[in-house]
């Protein structure tokens, strides 16, 4: 039975395994020694000297903001960006390493997030904390939320395998919880909507903006935000309550949510590998950036039509980007810059902690 003992140098909650006399900080990598009286050593009065410390581990990431200037009157931009392809396996997927770079891209040259305020989780890092494992991504997303104060806008996009599993405790409209599927998933298991809902979405303050791109399989609800805006293909809408019949809210601290996502909990998500021989792309992920580079991303009502329309009406010059600030990256990913014909059976969707006018509500990251 593992217990729980605070770091010794920044206080998170650690499980410490059976007889283990000391534990390392994920988080900040302090290592917290464990007192046990009955078990300690008589004390010593010798004067041996004591041995050589081992060699020290890598930095982490994760235990403490990014460096950079000071906040602005603005606040911080900070993102955690995910693409998993997991390559050598019966689960490989082609496009989402480029998804993740797209995205670094978009946001650094369009809405000016410092690289050093970007976290890449992909197989291509050679950095072990950068490595997209469930440990590291749950890692990842406290750090995205970690100090967050009034102002800050964050960004956690996801490109990778999504599924589901039964729901028993009733708090899921259509029965099912959704799922996140780490690089060790078959090892170590999946990251479930209620663990993502608790990690980066309840515990987010007022003033606080976060937005969420998954391009996955049955991502419709991932992060299990309490209202969902279900459009028609004439572009009308209504938002349906998904609060959970316990009662217990599933919203931020006052903190503004807003996910998009690649396809309703039912469907599946496809990557524009018909495109190309080389290359290509998560069809959610291509069709986002689109929107926002052709113009329609002024609010969010604009942006989630255009990625419906694109997908279900791809093929030709459908998703051709044109001149933007992305194009030299897509067009060198994508070549000929269009879906393949006949669209794919996708609906992007978009959730949210409160319902609002989507089509009167301007987006900004």
């Amino acid at each position: 039975m593992f217990m729980l003992v605070n770091c010794s140098n920044c206080r998170t909650p650690l499980q410490l395994p059976p007889g283990a006399r000391s534990i390392r900080c994920a988080i900040c990598q302090a290592v917290t020694q464990i007192a046990d009286a009955r078990n300690a050593p008589p004390p010593s009065h010798s004067h041996a000297t004591p041995p050589p410390p081992g060699p020290p581990a890598p930095p982490s990431p994760y235990s403490h903001a990014p460096p950079g200037p000071l906040p602005n009157s603005h606040g911080r931009k900070k993102a955690v960006i995910v693409g998993i392809s997991y390559r050598y396996s019966r689960h490989e997927l082609k496009g989402c390493l480029n998804d993740a770079k797209c995205m670094k891209y978009l946001l650094m040259n369009k809405f000016q997030f410092p690289e050093a305020s970007i976290i890449m989780l992909t197989e291509a890092e050679t950095d072990p904390y950068k490595i997209p494992t469930k440990h590291n991504m749950r890692m990842a997303l406290y750090w995205l939320v970690q100090g967050c104060q009034p102002g800050d806008s964050l960004v956690f996009h996801y490109s990778g395998h999504g599924s589901r599993q039964r729901n028993y405790n009733g708090d899921e409209v259509d029965g099912y919880d959704e799922t996140l599927c780490p690089l060790d998933f078959e090892t170590q298991g999946m990251i479930v909507d209620d663990e993502i809902n608790a990690s980066i979405v309840r515990p987010l303050p007022h003033g606080v903006r976060l937005h969420a791109i998954i391009d996955a399989c049955h991502s419709g609800t991932v992060l299990d935000l309490p209202f969902l805006c279900r459009m028609d293909r004439s572009g009308k809408y209504v938002w349906e309550d998904h609060r959970p019949r316990s009662g217990v809210w599933k919203g931020s601290n006052g903190g503004e949510v807003i996910s998009f996502s690649g396809c309703d909990d039912d469907q599946t998500s496809a990557d524009t590998s018909a495109l190309s021989k080389i290359t290509s792309t998560g069809a959610m992920t291509f069709c986002f950036i689109q929107a926002i580079e052709r113009g329609h991303g002024t609010t969010y009502g604009s942006i989630l039509n255009a990625m419906r329309t694109a997908i279900r009406d791809a093929g030709g010059s459908g998703l051709d980007l044109g001149g933007s600030v992305v194009t030299s990256l897509l067009t060198m990913l994508v070549s000929g810059g269009s879906l393949s014909s006949g669209g794919f059976r996708q609906e992007p969707q978009l959730t949210a902690c409160q319902p609002f006018d989507v089509y009167a509500k301007p987006f900004s990251l």
